[in-house]
């Protein structure tokens, strides 16, 4: 038997909680590998790279392949850093303002065709964002955006996912009675969502937040169709052209793992600083 039952509940057995225990070892460490993999190789140079264990240090180069990093083709990786940073903190904020707006609507107003609008959204959520790299470029080529930050920005604006969990996050913590009592008050439509909806649901606008942030800082197939300008590049797209380019003249791997454990840390930065935002919003609205 997986639990014993007591007089205050199910409780699991010692063989349960070993196996689940051991469970999410494994699984810490799957997750962790490529991390540490990335940790240890950009401490090596190029001939400790191919001569040693690759998943242990040897001597260590660390601080000379951060001055290789920035310092290669006229600090075009800090470049990349920026370009990152731009498309995922404006675009998550577009993203999120638009998410939570039309969420906001599905979610408190009647209106025809409401139900078969939200099934399209909830169908779109469905589309894996790969399919539409090429039919975007399409258009934009179409519209003489390509190659440039619209290109990139205006696609990361609309998030079909943002729109349906803004419309979870909307019927769960906006009382309509509270819309109404502000109708009788006298507040318009765009004054009560600006501030009291945007307010009930900021934990909502903190979810779609970092998870635009995250898939946008990740996403290599958008900027791949619509830039081809270096120093547009996210760091994606660049470490990609390194790999290209180490593949064609010259071995460039320990650029690209160096450089790819410097792309993680701002992400990570990024995930712990939101996280408690993300904590208290929810123990809050678990004590409303």
């Amino acid at each position: 038997m997986s639990a014993v039952t007591t007089g205050g509940g199910v409780r699991p057995t010692r063989r349960a909680v070993a196996l689940t225990t051991g469970l999410l070892i494994v699984f810490l460490l799957y997750s962790l590998a490529p991390t540490w993999f990335l940790l240890v190789t950009s401490t090596k140079d190029q001939t400790d790279l191919y001569s040693t264990f690759g998943l242990w240090f040897s001597s260590n180069h660390l601080a000379d392949n951060f001055q290789a990093i920035w310092d290669y083709h006229d600090g075009v990786f800090g470049r990349w850093i920026a370009n990152s940073v731009l498309y995922s903190t404006v675009g998550a904020a577009g993203s999120t303002f638009i998410s939570l707006a039309a969420g906001y609507g599905l979610a408190k107003y009647e209106f025809r065709g409401r139900g078969a609008l939200f099934g399209v959204i909830v169908g779109a959520s469905l589309l894996p964002s790969t399919l539409l790299a090429f039919p975007l470029y399409l258009v934009f080529a179409k519209i003489g955006l390509t190659n440039t930050v619209w290109a990139v920005l205006i696609p990361y604006f609309i998030n079909p996912f943002g729109v349906y969990l803004g419309k979870v996050y909307a019927d769960t913590s906006m009382p309509t009675e509270l819309m109404e009592a502000a109708r009788i008050d006298g507040a318009s439509e765009t004054r009560i969502f600006f501030s009291i909806a945007l307010r009930l649901v900021r934990t909502g606008g903190i979810t779609i937040f970092m998870l635009d942030f995250v898939n946008i800082w990740n996403n290599f197939f958008l900027p791949l169709f619509m830039l081809n300008g270096e120093r547009s590049f996210p760091l994606t797209l660049g470490l990609f052209s390194w790999v290209q380019q180490a593949q064609q003249s010259r071995d460039m791997n320990t650029l690209v793992l160096t450089g790819s454990l410097l792309s993680i840390i701002p992400l990570a930065v990024f995930i712990f600083a939101l996280q408690k935002y993300w904590r208290s919003g929810i123990l809050m609205g678990s004590l409303k």
